[in-house]
């Protein structure tokens, strides 16, 4: 072991790595994590931080809007974007030092530039080389733009968090959450926000029912949802605007385009197809339930497995792998119920199966569903409502998929997440006394079941 220069050494001080570093170090393991950006990685710099702030900024709005429906006078608003950014900034940069802070209290070396493997048990960053016994890549993902006629005109989900200026009008292509979340947040803000999606709904993945409501009540709200529609080519005007051109012929003239198309796996550039490290054709690197490649000393975790790319589920593979490697525990991350969110508005949060999985996994569902208006809109003249969604397994009673878009989802369905990983059945449910009046309280309170 002490002929290596460090015991682990770990590419990418994003959330997972940034975990498993401090993890290993704290015990005396000899720990080194590079890093080419930010401490951070996508969720500090470039994803879930900067974007909640965008989220509360955005929402605002709509508490200004519902103030005079409860004897509130309020004056015209303004909003201040380049303010906005500038304390967004400064939040960013209050948690790298925390992040630096941490890492150096628990005695792990940060190596700042880019690292390539050299071969199993060896990393340049720079000129410099260091010999490890293991090494871990956590590079994340990296957004992804397909190859179209005028590529270069467009920004990416990284590049909105440093815009000088808002647009006036913006074209979002794509239809998964970075997508809805931007496409919300941006028309609460005031900008003219068209999305083209080149299926035919929104957040492929979710349940249906939370699809079309929320496609429903984005268009309420004044967004254009363009379906079965995709960018045939973006040039620029002479009016420094651009005009896109749809595959479909029709046209649009924006100021700026904003593709939110999925994202990749950050594994280019690091010297692993000349290690033989096994990928898959997405460039995700494969690895076993351990999160071991094919050469035994590379480990590998997070978004760049692209497996289940969520932040906490990133810490808490790396929390498995230390455990695993230096405490001698199962190394097994249970995926299983994992609550996931989309701060777009309403709100989306999800735990559990859709009903078209249900339906494939079990021959006896019921469904329970309520829609709708929250309390607080029956003064405030909005008109944004809730769905909520229940599914259950008749033969054992056993919740198994709980859905909901609305004000505050995210925060009530972590609550659900827990008890059904405990294994609560709707009769547990049914006889939880509710915490009235709040919205989560409906979740207790569905008694009929759809026919």
């Amino acid at each position: 072991m002490t002929q290596y220069d460090y015991d682990l050494f770990i590419v990418g001080a994003g959330s997972g790595g940034v975990r498993a570093a401090n993890m290993a170090a704290s015990q005396g393991i000899r720990v080194a994590i590079a890093e080419e950006r930010h401490l951070g990685g996508t969720c500090v710099n470039l994803g879930c931080v900067p974007k909640k702030l965008l989220v509360y900024a955005a929402q605002f709005k709509a508490e200004f809007e519902a103030a005079a429906g409860f004897g509130w006078t309020v004056g015209m608003p303004t909003f201040d974007w380049p303010h906005l950014i500038a304390n967004k900034n400064k939040d960013v940069e209050r948690l790298h030092t925390v992040y630096r802070n941490k890492l150096e209290k628990s005695g792990a070396s940060i190596i700042t530039g880019r690292a390539k493997l050299l071969d199993a048990h060896t990393v340049a960053v720079g000129t410099r080389q260091y010999s490890a016994e293991r090494i871990l890549i956590a590079t994340g993902g990296w957004p992804f733009v397909p190859e179209i006629p005028g590529k270069q005109h467009v920004v990416t989900s990284n590049d909105m968090f440093f815009l000088e200026q808002l647009p006036k009008r913006i074209v979002i292509v794509g239809g998964g959450y970075i997508a809805v979340e931007f496409a919300s947040t941006l028309h609460s803000l005031g900008v003219d926000t068209t999305i083209c999606q080149r299926g035919d709904k929104l957040l492929e993945g979710f349940d249906e029912d939370i699809r079309d409501f929320l496609a429903a009540e984005m268009a309420g709200k004044g967004i254009s949802v363009l379906f079965n529609t995709d960018v045939e080519a973006i040039e620029r005007t002479a009016g420094d605007d651009f005009a896109v051109r749809l595959t479909d012929g029709g046209k649009m003239t924006t100021d700026l385009v904003m593709y939110a198309t999925g994202r990749t796996p950050n594994s280019s550039g690091l010297g692993l197809e000349a290690l033989g490290v096994a990928l898959d054709d997405k460039g995700a690197i494969k690895v076993n339930s351990c999160y071991q490649t094919n050469i035994p000393s590379i480990y590998a975790l997070g978004d760049v497995t692209d497996r289940l790319n969520l932040t906490p589920v990133a810490i808490a593979e790396a929390e498995a792998l230390v455990n695993s490697l230096y405490n001698h525990q199962d190394p097994a991350v249970d995926y299983d119920m994992t609550p996931s969110a989309v701060f777009c508005r309403p709100n989306i949060g999800s735990v559990g199966l859709t009903e078209a999985r249900a339906r494939e996994k079990y021959p006896d569902i019921d469904i329970y569903q309520s829609r709708f208006i929250p309390l607080k809109n029956t003064l405030s003249g909005l008109d944004e409502k809730t769905l909520m969604k229940m599914i259950v397994v008749r033969g054992t009673d056993r919740v198994v998929g709980i859905h909901m878009a609305g004000v505050d989802a995210p925060e009530i369905i972590l609550g659900m997440a827990v008890a059904m990983r405990a294994g609560a059945t709707k009769a547990v449910f049914d006889s939880t006394v509710g915490l009235h009046p709040t919205a989560a309280e409906e979740f207790v309170y569905l008694r009929e079941a759809q026919a």
